[in-house]
């Protein structure tokens, strides 16, 4: 695993941990791991409060996160975005596609 980011699935409540960066440097990384994770898990509760740095690549990320769970027909909200992020998403008008609790 990367040093700039981490993923932490909490078996008590089944969230998605994810903390560190999501930026450019690192999406490439934290791709194939949040896959194989997304595959032993039936709801995808993805907890963002820890994230220290996004940019766009992480919106991407979490638009990819959001087709591969249509493709598997699983549930995915997200917790805690970023103010960076909802930035982003906001002025791209992809806030309204965004399943935020």
């Amino acid at each position: 695993m990367n040093d700039s980011f981490a993923l932490r699935l909490d078996d008590v409540t089944g969230l998605l941990h994810v903390s560190g960066e999501l930026t450019f440097a690192t999406i490439k990384d934290i791709l194939e791991p949040s896959q194989l994770l997304f595959g032993s898990i039936t709801a995808l509760d993805i907890d963002l409060t820890d994230v220290t740095r996004s940019d766009s690549a992480g919106l991407a990320l979490l638009i990819n996160w959001m087709r591969i769970a249509k493709t598997d027909n699983k549930k995915i909200t997200f917790h805690n975005i970023p103010a960076q992020m909802l930035a982003i998403a906001n002025a791209s008008g992809l806030d309204k596609l965004l399943p935020v609790q």
